[in-house]
């Protein structure tokens, strides 16, 4: 297959990470040695992740499609991890309902359904930032990680572990959509 002269050179080095290594809001590791600190650091970690692989990017950067039939985009992630949160910790969790985010009538996921919109990036992420902190309460109200939901049978700690995975999957595909978008690598 012939090389894609359109796409930018791929380009890693540590000089071009997104930030500093003494800047880097993510702790990676270090935490306390129990299982709560474990699970939020993970966590937090990956929303951190997600935040810096998007950093710098304007709205038709975010909304940038990977490769046909594909859909996704660094914005549809945003929008889906938003939905994610929302349904794990507030309807599975919380046992809350009526929260259908990013999802049609019929449920369907509308998340990857978007324009190149600086107001809908904008919403995209104070929506992430509001379901985020809706979380973090759900999970702080919880004394026993062994708890299951009052919406589903589900243990804390089985959403908590569902959300690591669910981050570190799509946090791949932020990898190759922001090397395709700009040839960035890594972090």
């Amino acid at each position: 297959m012939a090389a894609d002269e359109d796409l930018p050179p791929r380009e890693f080095g540590w000089w071009d990470m997104f930030v500093n290594e003494a800047d880097d809001p993510r702790a990676d590791g270090g935490w306390d040695n129990d299982e709560r600190s474990i699970l939020l650091g993970f966590i937090s970690d990956r929303r951190l992740t997600l935040e810096l692989k998007c950093s710098g990017l304007d709205a038709d950067q975010m909304a940038q499609q990977s490769v046909p039939p594909s859909d996704m985009s660094l914005l549809g992630l945003v929008r889906h991890l938003t939905s994610v949160e929302n349904h794990w910790f507030q309807t599975v969790i919380a046992g809350r309902t009526g929260d259908r985010l990013y999802t049609d009538p019929n449920g369907a996921d509308l998340a990857f359904v978007v324009e190149p919109d600086a107001g809908m990036v904008e919403e995209a992420w104070a929506t992430w930032h509001r379901e985020v902190a809706r979380s973090d309460d759900v999970v702080a109200s919880v004394s026993d990680l062994g708890q299951v939901g009052a919406g589903t049978a589900v243990p804390v700690r089985e959403v908590l572990v569902h959300l690591i995975r669910e981050y570190a999957q799509h946090l791949g595909h932020a990898d190759l959509l922001r090397e395709r978008i700009d040839g960035r690598v890594g972090q």
